[in-house]
Parts: C-alpha cells; structure tokens; sequence
C-alpha cells in the first residue's frame, strides 16, 4: 500500500513540474522583459531537472511512473498555467508574475502534500525537501517582483 501512496505523490509532482517547465517556457518565449526571459529560462530547466530527479527515483524504487495526462490533479493544475498564456499575450509583466505565483503555490501545495506521506526512503525524503526548498524560493522571487512590478 505504501508504494501506492508513494507513487502516486511522485506522481502529483511530476505533474506539477511538468505544468510548470511548460507554463515557464511559455512565459520565457512571450514576455518582452530581458531579466524575466532569464529567469523564466532558469525555472524551466529547474523543474526538468526535478522531473528527472523524481523520475530516477521512481526507477530505483520500482515505481511506475504516471502517463496518464488526464487525472484530475493534472487538470487542476493545468488550468493554473492556462490564464498565463492571457497574460503573456498582453505582455503585461505584472499579469505574467501574478499567473506564474499562482503556479508556484500549486507546486508548493504538492510539495507539502508530498512530505506529508508515511516512511518515504530518507534519499527520496530528502531529494523532495530540496526540490521543495527550490520551489518555495521561486515562488518567493516570483511574488517579489509581482509586487515590484505593480
């Protein structure tokens, strides 16, 4: 059972990262802004090599990673970077960050959800804390230059 439990978190996150490389490299292509071209570029390829990170452990673990795009988790999430793809097409900075903060507390909320399950291995334990740490610190820069941005 507690394989299940564990899988099925791994699961969530990678979803969750997935959504976000993806709402990133959307923002990175859209928005006018030099400074947040790069640091949209920088969270993208931070949430692919989370994905990657949680991927290899779902293989040492004999986990089975989820395929399946329609769970509805996934389409929570999803519809946290879909308002993005609005914003960015009226290059308005301020519109962008507020979108992308809204799919950083998604992410924050799995990683939480996430550290919650029962006996994870301490590697894979301590892979989602980092990763979590990650994600609060960009969720926190992200705020900052929303409310700068007004």
């Amino acid at each position: 059972m507690e394989a299940k439990v564990t899988q099925t978190a791994l699961n969530s996150l990678i979803t969750v990262l997935k959504d976000g490389q993806k709402g990133y490299a959307d923002a990175m292509v859209d928005v006018k802004d030099q400074h947040l071209k790069e640091l949209f570029k920088k969270y993208s390829a931070q949430r692919a090599s989370y994905v990657t990170e949680l991927e290899n452990q779902m293989f040492k673990l004999d986990l089975k990673p989820d395929t399946d795009e329609g769970s509805s988790v996934a389409g929570a999430i999803h519809h946290a970077w879909i308002d993005l793809k609005a914003a960015v097409t009226g290059h308005d900075n301020h519109a962008i960050l507020a979108e992308c903060e809204r799919g950083e507390d998604v992410a924050k909320k799995a990683y939480e959800e996430a550290s919650k399950v029962q006996n994870l291995p301490s590697e894979l334990k301590s892979i989602i804390d980092k990763q979590a740490q990650g994600v609060k610190a960009a969720h926190d820069e992200i705020r900052g230059l929303r409310d700068s941005s007004k």
